[in-house]
């Protein structure tokens, strides 16, 4: 059985009150052009591409959805959603009624609820359920069993290796095939690797519906006030944006500087947390002219990025990124020296 080798995580983020640091988030983040990694921070950790693959997965199925799709369906196929009205419309109108039953997503709630709702779990509420009403669709239409379709020997998953090795090489093997969370295989691959794929996904975004699709419809992609959505509407159509379990974010990036597509990934070595990953992506979009705002929330500790993440030839750029806004609330100090106040140590 193959042992993953031990990650070398390094620091990405800490988290400082007052001026010392409390917390510090550890990942890694790979830079791609084309094919050349031009830099690359935390070592090529190994991992699984999760959802953050879905549009590489959808590849498999894209001739045939493309003429039968409308734009929500394709956008809803490549989606990790939260289970708000308009993804679970989207989703449903993918298959029959008849062939509703076919699904095997876990049964799940909302990720997001507003108000007080008691929903009970769903298939159609979890994540990937626009991802495998797509693939039974996709199954259908190419007279594929749809039985079994979330097995690794599945027509499905032989053909999505198969877009993997245009990519990196008619050699590649996944060291590892593991079950996703949803149900579907997941290959193990480097950050490296991961960053490849989505500098491929900028330079051939005009051979297929993917891109267009996830910059027409960005809040099916995510939902409200998620990383991906809000960066597929933050960047004028040039950076296509991806969320995945656990702690990903992948960057496909149109830019006049890198020519052959920019790939970027994010991991974030403890898992999802969408606030060290998004003042990461800050950083890493406004080093290369992206206006991109601030997380909501900074009600404690203030954030401050780790400069060796940033190649080189970018970090004067990062002298201009403020990592929090001058409303945030700044209530991790006192703006007064207290012991001015006091008489020989006491009150």
């Amino acid at each position: 059985m193959f042992i993953a080798p031990s990650n070398e995580w390094v620091p990405l983020v800490e988290y400082r009150r007052n001026g010392i640091p409390e917390c510090t988030i550890h990942g890694s983040v790979a830079w791609v052009h084309g094919k050349e990694v031009i830099h690359s921070y935390g070592g090529n950790v190994l991992c699984y591409g999760r959802s953050m693959m879905k549009p590489l997965q959808i590849r498999v199925f894209a001739k045939e959805l493309g003429p039968v799709f409308s734009w929500e369906q394709k956008a809803i196929a490549v989606s990790s959603h939260i289970g708000d009205t308009e993804h679970v419309r989207a989703a449903k109108s993918i298959l029959l009624d008849s062939e509703l039953g076919l699904m095997q997503t876990p049964h799940a709630r909302p990720l997001i609820q507003f108000g007080q709702q008691r929903r009970r779990p769903r298939r159609w509420y979890h994540p990937c359920s626009g991802e495998h009403a797509a693939v039974l669709r996709g199954c259908r239409l190419k007279g594929w069993p749809r039985a079994g379709y979330t097995l690794p020997h599945h027509p499905f998953h032989l053909a999505y290796l198969d877009e993997i090795r245009k990519v990196l090489g008619p050699d590649w093997q996944p060291k590892v095939v593991a079950k996703d969370g949803c149900g579907l295989p997941t290959v193990s691959m480097t950050v490296n690797e991961l960053a490849q794929f989505y500098a491929s996904l900028a330079t051939y975004r005009d051979q297929d519906w993917v891109w267009e699709a996830m910059m027409r419809h960005p809040d099916l992609i995510g939902g409200f006030n998620r990383l991906d959505s809000t960066i597929l509407k933050s960047c004028g159509e040039k950076v296509l944006a991806k969320e995945g379990a656990d702690g990903l974010l992948g960057l496909a990036i149109v830019h006049p500087d890198f020519p052959q597509g920019l790939g970027i990934v994010i991991k974030v070595a403890h898992g999802w947390d969408t606030t060290a990953t998004w003042v990461v992506a800050r950083w890493v979009l406004g080093v290369l002219d992206f206006p991109f705002r601030n997380p909501y929330r900074l009600e404690r500790q203030k954030p401050f990025l780790v400069p060796e993440l940033i190649p080189p030839q970018l970090r004067g750029k990062m002298e201009s990124i403020k990592p929090w806004d001058d409303w945030d609330p700044d209530i991790d100090r006192w703006y007064f020296e207290p012991y001015t106040y006091a008489k020989d140590g006491s009150w």
